[in-house]
């Protein structure tokens, strides 16, 4: 089965998605932030156009 996060101690797992070190954090937590940006800027359009 695929892991998610892959152990940095552990060399020998093949199947992960993502790295456990510190440019995988950097990057979820930046999209992460940026999609809530986005969302927070469309319902803020939506109410000053009156759409809500």
């Amino acid at each position: 089965m695929t892991k998610i996060v892959k152990d940095s101690d552990n060399e020998q797992e093949r199947d992960y998605i993502f790295q456990d070190n510190k440019k995988t954090v950097f990057g979820a937590r930046f999209i992460i932030v940026t999609l809530i940006l986005l969302v927070i800027a469309v319902l803020i359009t939506g109410y000053f156009l009156e759409w809500f």
